[in-house]
């Protein structure tokens, strides 16, 4: 007598095994997400930078409203500028991560930025 299909034991096994490598992905992917998002952010703040320069090089002065000459991601929250005597500050934030990014020009540091023009995130 010849039996076709599998048996019982044979599917929980299966399912087991999908289970394990399933809790072994999900973990690295929400963390990879994350490094999206943040990036993401990080290349708001650079193009931020960019627009602001723009702005400065027509105006000879910066603003906190650019209009239409500036827009951040899906998602991405700000940017909150803010003139300060010789340049600005900006921090954006996400709703799906707890970390914060910040630039600045001029010599007013916005933490975490640390370096001008060069955008940082939150650890």
């Amino acid at each position: 007598m010849s039996r076709k299909g599998f048996t019982l034991i044979e599917l929980l096994m299966v399912i087991v095994i999908i289970g394990l490598l399933a809790s072994i992905a999900i973990p690295k992917l929400a963390n990879t997400r994350e490094k999206a998002i943040v990036a993401s952010m990080k290349s708001d703040l650079h193009n931020l930078v960019t627009a602001e320069e723009v702005y400065f090089s027509d105006s000879m002065r910066y603003t906190t409203n650019l209009g239409a000459r500036y827009r951040t991601s899906a998602g991405v929250v700000g940017p909150t500028i803010t003139l300060t005597g010789d340049g600005w500050t900006a921090k954006v934030s996400h709703p799906s991560t707890a970390k914060i990014c910040a630039v600045f020009t001029g010599s007013t540091p916005l933490p975490p930025a640390t370096k001008e023009g060069a955008p940082s995130c939150t650890p």
